[in-house]
């Protein structure tokens, strides 16, 4: 797969492509349905797959104080984009010029200029151009009027547990994820929720009570609410090489402050990996996969307590996990 991050990279694309372009966070199952469509669509007119992503927000560029929290950052989106665009990916950086052209000269002077493309498919509420003034019927008419057809993908939708039916969406999976509700955001996902950092040496708190932890160092994604979950950990030597990984390890993590041993609660990422022995991984990189939310936080009366909870939720963790993989099975 080809990653082009460049404008002078951009001629490498063969003219008349089927182009989708969005920020993608989440790679989730509406933004998967534009990129089938998309593959489907080129396979059966012998053109090239192009997807367009931005690295950051765009709205971390032009108004930083309203960027919305990351779900999947760079190394695990081109990653999850991999599964679909077979042949290439652009990666536009912090280019404020092209944010702020017109939707006219947006397609104009970037989309038709450098790529031609056959036919654009994206969602329906897709927007473009400075202050987003172009939307999905701008992006139509200016097909008609420069040669290119678009395709107009139907937002995915999910059913709550408690019956509600809501339309996926990158602002909803931030919301469930920032809640602890990490299995509804497994399922709007399609995939568990996956928090990418690096290792860090830790207090030995977790060591004394008899069961060790990797931490995290506080990445720059959207946090799961305090708790305990169920999940897997991936390890790797660097995050570029992490999400080809297939290896994961049973794990336990806690995320929340520290109150039953200190005054002052910095927040805590940590994990504890079950049956397995790592050794020394510190400076090396982990991903967090949440599968199930097992409990709220909150302080114990003694180390006794605290390390009789943890027991606990090791089996409660196993047994999730175990049906889990299961469920995973074909």
């Amino acid at each position: 797969m080809k990653v082009l991050k460049s404008l002078s990279e951009f001629g490498r694309i063969r003219k008349g492509c089927v182009l989708t372009i969005g920020n993608f966070d989440g790679v989730h199952v509406g933004h998967r349905e534009i990129l089938r469509t998309a593959r489907a669509l080129a396979a059966d007119h012998s053109a090239e797959m192009v997807v367009m992503t931005f690295e950051p927000h765009p709205v971390a560029i032009l108004h930083p104080e309203k960027a919305p929290g990351v779900l999947t950052p760079l190394p695990l989106k081109l990653d999850l984009l991999g599964e679909y665009a077979d042949n290439c990916v652009i990666v536009l950086q912090d280019n404020r010029k092209l944010l702020e052209l017109s939707p006219e000269d947006f397609v104009d002077q970037f989309l038709v200029a450098g790529f031609a493309p056959r036919f654009i498919v994206e969602g329906h509420d897709f927007h473009f151009g400075s202050g987003r003034a172009g939307d999905i019927e701008t992006l139509i008419r200016l097909g008609r009027e420069k040669g290119f057809e678009v395709v107009v993908v139907e937002p995915r939708q999910m059913t709550l547990p408690m019956g509600e039916t809501i339309r996926v969406s990158s602002t909803v999976i931030r919301y469930m994820v920032e809640s602890g509700h990490v299995g509804d955001a497994a399922v709007a996902l399609s995939r568990p929720y996956r928090l990418l950092g690096p290792i860090v040496s830790g207090r030995g708190r977790g060591r004394e009570l008899g069961f060790p932890t990797l931490n995290m160092a506080v990445p720059n994604q959207v946090i799961p609410a305090e708790g305990v979950y169920a999940g897997f950990v991936e390890i790797a030597d660097d995050p570029e090489s992490l999400p080809s990984r297939t290896e994961r390890c049973s794990a336990v993590f806690s995320i929340g402050q520290i109150r039953t041993f200190e005054e002052k609660h910095p927040l805590l990422i940590e994990a504890h990996v079950l049956d397995e022995r790592l050794g020394d991984v510190t400076g090396r990189w982990m991903v967090m996969e949440f599968v199930q939310h097992l409990r709220h936080q909150h302080k114990f009366g003694s180390p006794e307590d605290l390390a009789a909870q943890i027991a606990r939720d090791c089996d409660q963790a196993r047994t999730a996990l175990e049906q889990f993989v299961e469920g995973e099975a074909p």
